[in-house]
């Protein structure tokens, strides 16, 4: 039985309550310990959301979705056009001083908040156009990058036969200048024939592409191409297999020191290009999908006490170290071409994003049974794509639901269908002749370059200078029970936001128009398409907050404040309120409502 106190009888008197002894209700337990609390905690489930089953859900799907075509594709072509060591240098710096603590930064908002994409920005309620930019950015990487994995598939169909088609001339979109060197016994510069190509070079441009002469000339729909887009996003929607392992090795062949010298050798003249460092930061945080609010969105499946440090650092080593030997592989056989062809590396290939398809089909020529090794080979390309894909594409559609759940949750699965044949026919104009011209300017001003590196800033300043780097480090804190340790306090207040700022005014004022495989250069109205691109994710930065000065009421100094100040409980936050809520409903449904408010008054 519960006798009431002193205290508490002339507290009910003067309100004019009279308290009896009744039984002890459930709701006046003594606190729970630290222990009972962290278990409550860690069972909390979200049927609605769900979380990770596992202890290496987490960093299993991380890898799948970082270690991708971004590495195996993106990563050789971007440092061949820009150099070889000439991009790799800065590339690294870029990883350290800004990729790895801002990986953690986004995995740890994430984590705290358990929700992802446009939610996490209750946390600084005016910069929430940080979230919208980044399902901007998200929305438009998916509608090209499933590109990529169309012209895998194009490659792992025409694998299947006894004659791999872009070995040898003759065939039906050869032309006169083709020519077919035997390797290691002919030379290409004996040949008497100028403007040679290739029948790889003719496979990609005259068979895969059917690319025209300019973006001005769109030309006609790939059919092949077309079909092959649609059995990606299909393969998209239905992919169920996550974690998977792969592994290959190359074999040394001649000319290949030449390649990898040229890939290791930084030409410092092009250290002052700022493009060289606009593409090379980006291309970081592109293959680790910062800014893109994946990482929050993998994050925010956690459970709240996970260790996702360790998990995070497996990822900040294999998602690089992928990507560096990956450019071996491509540079080896570069240089191999280039002795071959008696040129330099520089100048070996037209390079652009068909690179990685010139030379890895060159790669499975030079393996016994080739058509058995290019099936196994574009079938890994063609996994790897899918699987990072799967991840980008659940991180909009949970984006998207988390803002709106009310409305979108129920009606998950049309909405997704909903929005995936939404991106198919957006891809489209992609999959024409003309297509590639399109898809370089999506690659370069959509999900890369200037656009990623004015997300990530406002990103980092809105959560380590709004918020609080000192809020912060205690969210981590009561997560893992580890301050986060002076390398990333530093790199997250001052080193990440200065390098972002620093290269992205760097290559506003020292601007290079783009242009398509060093050759092609776009007409002033298709570089008015990429920045309109380009705009439309940054420009919901500046919107957002003049939209949320102007409908918050109170003075401009009120509106600042409640913009500034935290909307959102974190899942210990959450617990606590669920907890209070259902012993208040216990209270009145065993009590009297004047014995629980005069209780709750005490």
């Amino acid at each position: 039985m519960k006798v009431p106190t002193e205290e508490q009888s002339a507290l009910a008197a003067e309100n004019g309550v009279k308290l009896l002894s009744v039984p002890t209700p459930k709701i006046l337990r003594a606190p729970p310990t630290s222990k009972e609390e962290n278990e409550d905690i860690e069972n909390v489930s979200s049927m609605e959301r769900g979380e990770w089953n596992g202890k290496l859900d987490f960093v299993f799907s991380c890898i799948s979705y970082a270690v991708g075509l971004g590495n195996v594709w993106r990563f050789p072509y971007l440092c061949y056009e820009n150099g070889g060591g000439a991009f790799l240098l800065p590339y690294l710096i870029c990883l350290v001083l800004c990729a790895i603590p801002l990986f953690f930064l986004e995995v740890a908002v994430g984590q705290y908040l358990s929700t992802g994409g446009i939610g996490i920005w209750n946390l600084v309620p005016m910069f929430k156009g940080v979230g919208f930019a980044s399902m901007t950015i998200v929305c438009l990487y998916n509608i090209y990058f499933v590109v990529v994995i169309a012209w895998t598939l194009f490659y792992l169909v025409s694998s299947f036969t006894s004659d791999l088609p872009w070995k040898g001339c003759g065939r039906p979109w050869n032309t006169a200048n083709c020519v077919d060197p035997e390797f290691g016994n002919v030379s290409v510069a004996n040949v008497s024939i100028s403007n040679f190509t290739t029948p790889i070079d003719e496979f990609w441009e005259r068979h895969v592409l059917g690319i025209t002469s300019g973006i001005d000339e769109p030309g006609n729909l790939r059919m092949e191409l077309s079909l092959y887009l649609l059995l990606g996003w299909v393969m998209i929607y239905l992919v169920i297999w996550k974690g998977l392992h792969n592994s290959g090795k190359v074999g040394v062949c001649e000319g290949a020191g030449d390649g990898l010298l040229f890939y290791v050798t930084p030409q410092f003249e092009k250290l002052l290009d700022p493009k060289v460092w606009v593409v090379a930061g980006t291309q970081v945080f592109f293959t680790f999908g910062l800014g893109f609010g994946s990482v929050v969105t993998l994050g925010s499946y956690n459970k709240f006490h996970h260790n996702f440090v360790k998990d995070s650092f497996i990822l900040c080593i294999v998602n690089p170290t992928t990507s560096i030997f990956a450019g071996c592989v491509i540079f080896s056989v570069l240089g191999h071409i280039a002795h071959i062809k008696g040129v330099d590396v520089a100048d070996v290939v037209k390079s652009g994003p068909g690179l990685a398809f010139l030379v890895y089909p060159e790669v499975v020529l030079q393996l016994p049974l080739a058509p058995l090794w290019s099936v196994i080979f574009f079938l890994m390309l063609f996994i790897l794509g899918i699987d990072s894909q799967f991840c980008t594409m659940e991180a909009l559609i949970t984006g998207i639901v988390d803002e709106w759940e009310t409305v979108l949750r129920p009606h998950r699965k049309l909405f997704t269908v909903t929005i995936f044949i939404i991106l198919y026919l957006l891809g489209l104009p992609m999959v024409t002749e003309g297509g590639m011209y399109l898809f370089q300017l999506m690659d370069y001003y959509s999900a890369s370059g200037i656009t990623l590196l004015f997300t990530v800033f406002f990103q980092t300043i809105a959560i380590t200078w709004v918020y609080g780097v000192k809020r912060f480090s205690d969210n981590i804190t009561e997560m893992t029970g580890q301050s986060p340790n002076c390398y990333f306090v530093i790199s997250w207040v001052f080193v990440a936001p200065s390098v972002c700022i620093s290269i992205f005014l760097f290559s506003v004022i020292r601007y290079k128009p783009l242009v398509y495989a060093q050759t092609y250069e776009y007409p002033w109205w298709g570089h008015l398409i990429g920045w309109l691109i380009a705009l439309s994710s940054m420009i919901w930065i500046p919107c957002y907050m003049i939209y949320f000065l102007a409908v918050t009421p109170g003075t401009l100094k009120e509106r600042i404040i409640a913009g500034v100040t935290p909307r959102v409980k974190s899942v210990r936050d959450q617990r606590r309120s669920n907890t209070s809520e259902e012993a208040e409903n216990e209270c009145d449904s065993i009590h009297p409502a004047a014995y629980c408010e005069n209780m709750e008054e005490v």
